[in-house]
Order: structure tokens, then sequence, then C-alpha cells
């Protein structure tokens, strides 16, 4: 399983090198709350999350970086992310990215599964851009927790739906699968 987040705008300001974990603090980042993981879920996280930076491309949780404010420049980054994700062999990809991120490299539709996240304001379906990078951030964490490996959209489908009311929409063979989630 591959997590694909997006950075955070808001960024601890560091002196030296920090690991990307300890730099992000926005709200997705807070939600999964990376420093009181398990050991285990760490492990898990080290190889299945990839955030998308600005300015470095692909980094891991504990890739080295460094304070910055930058916007993305997708024709810049596209092909450095590509690279970095050439390799990466994955059963299924867990696309938590933001809008913006989500041009700068197009998975496999047939194997990655979009999570879009809504909440119910007076019986209508609303986006919230807050509640939805929480809960994607709350998802993340629940996921490298689980005791089981999403390897497919079933998969991630059993798991989220122990915690958030959603719905599985398969793939059309031009978009991904989509997981619509009800953040609560």
């Amino acid at each position: 399983m591959l997590i694909l987040l997006p950075p955070s705008e808001k960024k601890v300001e560091t002196t030296r090198p920090t690991a990307a974990m300890g730099v992000y603090t926005g709200v997705l980042y807070q939600a999964l709350d990376w420093s009181s993981l398990s050991q285990a879920a760490k492990k898990r996280g080290e190889s299945s999350v990839a955030i998308i930076s600005a300015k470095y491309g692909l980094v891991r949780p504990s890739t080295k970086i460094e304070h910055y404010k930058e916007k993305i420049n997708n024709k810049v980054m596209a092909p450095i992310v590509e690279q970095a994700l050439l390799g990466v062999k994955a059963p299924l990809i867990v696309d938590c990215r933001s809008s913006t991120y989500k041009t700068v490299w197009k998975s496999p539709v047939d194997i990655t599964v979009e999570v879009k996240v809504s909440t119910v304001v007076d019986g209508v379906r609303t986006v919230v851009t807050h509640m939805s990078k929480k809960t994607r951030g709350e998802i993340t964490r629940w996921l490298l927790q689980s005791r089981s490996i999403a390897k497919s959209p079933e998969d991630l489908y059993a798991i989220v739906s122990e915690k958030y009311p959603c719905a599985l929409t398969p793939s059309d063979g031009v978009n991904p699968w989509v997981l619509e989630v009800i953040a609560v």
C-alpha cells in the first residue's frame, strides 16, 4: 500500500534539516500525530507514506528537509516525482492529496483510490477543507495502525468503514476508484 499525502502549508521553522514529520504541522499532520504512533505503525508508514513536496519532490516521513515556503511548480516536479515513484511496487495506492498536488503525478487508475471527504450540514453533503484534511490524517493514522494491510480497494473500504461511514465507487477506466468518506 502506498499512501500519497500533500505537504503542509504550516511548517515548523527549522535551523537544520529535520525529519519531514517534524516539519509538517498542518491539520492533516496534527490528526496523523506521527510522534504518538507505535514503532510498528511508524515502520509501516516509512515504507508506505509518500509526501509530495513543492521543494523536494517526494519525501518519506524520516526524510530530512528544511522549512520552506514554495508553491508547487507541476512542470518541474512532475518528472522528479514520477522518477521517485517509478520503482515503487504497491498493489494499492491511497490518494489523500489535495487537488493542487494530484496534477504532479497521475497514478494508475486501476489500483488507485482517491479519498474524498465531506460533512453533512443541514442534511446536505458539503466539503469543508479543514475537516477534509483532518479526516485524511486520521484515515492515514488508522491505516498505519490497522492489523490488516489494504491490498485492494475493497480491503481499504473494509478498514476505513470500521471507523467512518463511507462508500466505494469503482474506477471507470479513466478515473480512479473513489472512497467517499463522511467526516464525523
